[in-house]
């Protein structure tokens, strides 16, 4: 293995020695064991006992034949291949997950890996001398990585790696995390009041909205944005709170409410007793990011966000911003802190957040929001958010494929959906289209729109409804993560749903499912299906739900069906004639 310029990455511990492992170059320091669990997978571990300070560290190669582009669950999407010497991804507690994969022509897993521990660096990329893709992951004591090169689809192989986490790390996920909500915050901004507030419940209940996420501006008075006001969390926009919250309960709807959790203001009174526990200033956002490794902080943010459900008889939290806990240099800890790291504060404050609120609401939702993706936050959440793109439809779709990839039992819900008033109901089909394996928040004023689009919005979000073990809990294949998912396809509970970003062939093979479900969000109406042979009951309605065909066929393989954009098509085959 030679030496590869890496201007970005520490040295490895005392060097690099060979490990064995069939169809891999691999390299490791300190002590290290391998052990295969499955068919192309194995693990390997390693200790540096010696406790160097540049860690340990496992490295892999292999040819970097047929890839197509690296999946990593960072923003920056999966449509390129890295160079080796590119700079690594660091990921924490609060920050990121340690998974990626190399993918391959036809969806294949050349190769992916995830670490047991939040803690990582990790670096990937094309060695520019020969033309291999080099892997490695490095981190301080005992590190365990698996490795997969089973060449199975991407998403399985990412399943599995989610499936290995979730056997460390619990998740308690009520059904209440998988209805659609409304939020306030792209159709209300900061201009809350218990009247606007209810009557968007109101009306999104109506449409099949059961929750309502009440998101910045009710803890303040203040319109200016920024967050010098965080840190008393007095609900001064939301008088007489508690009765406020039984109004929109009477309504069938559930609240959460939003908490910039990391941050104290300069202008709220937590400042005087908080201000000297700075993580890192935000002073352009008008505060600082508190240190969790210090108990007066976590008492003080727990009890704050505690009192929504046990005063005010919230049913959950929107907890905001807790990637700014990952702090590259954290500064040294004072004789007050009580914890040797600040991954370890934030799981000591989430944790107990979680044990306060689900002691009165057992089914308390607790939303989180990319990137703080990491499995050893499952236990302290129930659903996660596509970090905020409004009015953009594919990132809001590559987003949450790649959170459900590797969410395990994490409820993966939208960016909050928004459109221009005059949006066409075609469009805003698509918008759902785009959102249909997760679940889908709405945030415009809902008592301004269309008769048209408020047909589309309660029809798709029917169909959301209506499926939801197929499509959020469901067999996830997405297709060619390098041109951002153009198709996606799910299966379970003898349905295959599939939606269609571009023109292109839908395949549903195989017997083991009685409806296919067909969204179409594409200009092009001519869908084509293959896999499909005999009679069957054909449905298609338009983005309204307006049925336009409904008959019995006798389809053949490469059959075309007329599908409007923003429609959805359904076929029905005999369950005694699969």
């Amino acid at each position: 293995m030679d030496d590869i310029w890496e201007p970005h990455a520490p040295a490895a511990a005392g060097g690099l020695r060979p490990l064995h492992a069939a169809g891999l170059d691999l390299r490791v320091s300190g002590s290290a064991t391998v052990r295969e669990t499955a068919d192309g997978v194995i693990e390997v571990t390693a200790d540096d006992a010696a406790g160097s300070p540049d860690g340990t560290r496992i490295e892999w190669r292999l040819p970097c034949t047929d890839a197509v582009a690296l999946w990593t669950p960072e923003l920056r999407g999966s449509s390129w291949l890295p160079a080796a010497w590119s700079a690594p991804r660091r990921t924490s507690l609060a920050k990121g997950a340690p998974v990626a994969a190399l993918v391959g022509t036809g969806d294949v897993a050349i190769c992916a890996f995830a670490a047991d521990r939040p803690d990582v660096l990790a670096g990937a990329g094309v060695v520019e001398e020969n033309g291999e893709f080099r892997f490695w992951v490095q981190a301080t004591g005992r590190l365990t990585v698996r490795i997969d090169t089973s060449r199975r689809h991407f998403a399985r192989c990412l399943a599995d790696l989610a499936d290995w986490w979730g056997a460390g790390h619990r998740a308690d996920v009520p059904d209440a995390a998988r209805r659609p909500a409304f939020s306030t915050w792209y159709a209300m901004q900061q201009n809350i009041t218990p009247e606007a507030v209810e009557t968007q419940a109101a009306l999104g209940k109506e449409l099949g909205l059961d929750t309502i996420i009440v998101d910045d501006g009710w803890m303040t008075v203040d319109r200016t944005r920024g967050y010098a006001h965080c840190g008393d969390w007095e609900p001064h926009s939301l008088p007489d709170t508690a009765a406020h919250i039984r109004r929109v309960h009477d309504l069938g709807v559930r609240y959460l409410l939003w908490y910039a959790l990391p941050f104290i203001g300069k202008e709220s009174e937590a400042w005087e007793h908080l201000g000297q526990y700075a993580l890192a200033d935000a002073g352009h956002l008008g505060a600082i990011v508190a240190d969790p490794r210090y108990p007066a902080v976590r008492e003080h943010l727990t009890g704050c966000l505690a009192r929504a459900v046990e005063e005010w008889g919230a049913d959950g939290l929107k907890i905001d911003f807790v990637d700014w806990f990952a702090v590259a240099d954290p500064p040294a800890a004072g004789p007050e802190a009580d914890c040797a790291t600040v991954d370890e504060g934030v799981e000591r404050l989430l944790a107990a957040i979680r044990g306060r609120i689900t002691a009165v609401q057992p089914e308390a939702m607790i939303e989180h929001r990319q990137p703080y993706t990491s499995p050893g936050l499952w236990p302290w959440t129930t659903m996660v958010r596509a970090t905020d793109c409004p009015l953009s439809p594919q990132d809001n779709r590559e987003r949450t494929v790649d959170l459900r990839l590797v969410s395990g039992p994490i409820a993966v819900h939208a960016d909050m959906l928004m459109w221009h008033p005059d949006e066409s109901p075609e469009q805003v089909a698509c918008h759902l289209i785009n959102v249909l394996f997760a679940v889908p928040q709405i945030s415009v004023d809902l008592s301004t729109q269309s008769p048209e689009q408020r047909e589309a919005l309660a029809f798709w979000l029917g169909v959301v409804r209506d499926h939801t073990q197929t499509l959020q809990l469901g067999d996830l294949r997405p297709a060619r993560p390098d041109l951002g998912y153009p198709m996606v396809t799910a299966s379970g509970a003898g349905t295959v749903a599939v939606a269609r970003y571009a023109p292109l062939p839908v395949r549903a093979e195989g017997d083991g499912w009685h409806t296919l479900l067909v969204a179409n969000a594409d200009a092009d109406p001519d869908v084509r299906l293959h896999g499909i042979q005999g009679p069957a009951e054909v449905t298609v309605q338009d983005a309204r739900g307006r049925i336009v065909r409904s008959d019995t066929a006798d389809l053949a393989d490469g059959s075309v069906v007329t599908v409007p954009r923003g429609g959805l098509l359904t076929v029905r085959r005999p369950q005694d004639n699969p």
